[in-house]
């Protein structure tokens, strides 16, 4: 008995908890959502670039022996 007792004080703790959860708006979410996608976006570009300039400068230096 104790034991359903305890069972039901957690899920009424559960719920307590859960209704003070403040969720952010539709509009918050796909803004910041586009954000991630621009910064991942623009971080692959930039060390593509890293990547290929460093690529570049090896080749060069290595075919020089």
């Amino acid at each position: 008995m104790a034991f359903i007792k305890s069972i039901l004080l957690f899920a009424q703790q559960v719920r307590t908890e859960v209704s003070k959860i403040v969720w952010t708006s539709r509009r918050d979410l796909l803004v910041t959502t586009g954000m991630v996608f621009l910064m991942a976006t623009v971080a692959s570009l930039f060390f593509f670039l890293v990547d290929q300039v460093i690529r570049l400068g090896l080749t060069g230096l290595l075919g020089l022996f």
